[in-house]
């Protein structure tokens, strides 16, 4: 979920990361030329570099957490086979 959360703050800053201008002119009836201007800056927003580093320390202890818990079920899983295949 966290990963999740970081790919879309990156999008954001992505995205955020650019300016927009618009002109317009107009001439009226007596020949008068008038020209607005309009620009647009989306801020960006500051990322957590100490969030980011817990997220991603979060995200490596579950990767370790889950390694060792498919090890640990392979392992029983070996010993029970082995059990079952004495018998026989």
């Amino acid at each position: 979920m966290r990963f999740m959360s970081m790919f879309v703050t990156a999008a954001l800053v992505l995205a955020a990361c650019n300016q927009k201008s618009e002109t317009r002119t107009t001439v009226d009836s007596t020949g008068t030329t008038q020209t607005k201007t309009t620009t647009v800056t989306a801020t960006v927003p500051a990322i957590d570099t100490t969030a980011t580093a817990e997220a991603k320390r979060e995200a490596k202890d579950a990767v370790n957490d889950a390694a060792h818990a498919t090890g640990t079920a392979l392992e029983k899983t070996g010993k029970e086979i082995q059990k079952r295949t004495k018998r026989h």
